[in-house]
């Protein structure tokens, strides 16, 4: 595993889960909220968010941490292994209203405070359909391996097959 990108709802835990999975393997990691979202979370113009992507994809090394649907194949394509995060929406909402309300985003201060809004409610209750729909994108992409983990317990248990500390 030299390119792998780590995908899932808004909540799931991508981050955390990214940052043990860079520890344990030395690859770089890039969350792409810290590429995407410009302050006071405005979204980038389309064109400059695919050639940026494009840009993130073309190292040899790397961990891409992100949902974002609009370059999900231009990464998949590029990556050799595909995590991804399909844990139940009950617990992604709790995450995410948590995090909103605490305000632990690593970049909340330089984005200002993270929406908790009903359409972001409603994108992490609806999510299941993207998700499954994003997973049947996944496995169409040839040479790549696509890895599904639906919970805490199977996040750490492979976690704990992957080398380092």
């Amino acid at each position: 595993m030299q390119r792998v990108m780590i995908v899932g709802s808004p909540g799931a835990g991508k981050s955390t889960f990214a940052k043990a999975f860079s520890r344990r393997t030395g690859l770089p990691l890039t969350h792409l909220d810290d590429l995407y979202w410009q302050p006071g979370w405005v979204r980038p113009e389309a064109e400059s968010w695919q050639a940026q992507m494009r840009q993130t994809v073309a190292p040899e090394r790397w961990i891409l941490d992100g949902n974002y649907a609009g370059t999900l194949i231009l990464r998949a394509e590029r990556a050799d292994t595909a995590l991804v995060l399909a844990f139940p929406r009950w617990l992604c909402l709790y995450r995410a209203v948590s995090r909103a309300l605490l305000n632990r985003r690593p970049d909340a201060k330089a984005l200002g405070k993270e929406p908790l809004d009903a359409e972001f409610l409603s994108f992490i209750w609806n999510f299941p359909r993207l998700g499954a729909a994003q997973l049947m994108q996944l496995r169409a992409v040839p040479g790549l391996r696509v890895i599904v983990l639906r919970n805490d317990g199977e996040a750490r248990r492979f976690l704990s097959t992957i080398g380092g500390g």
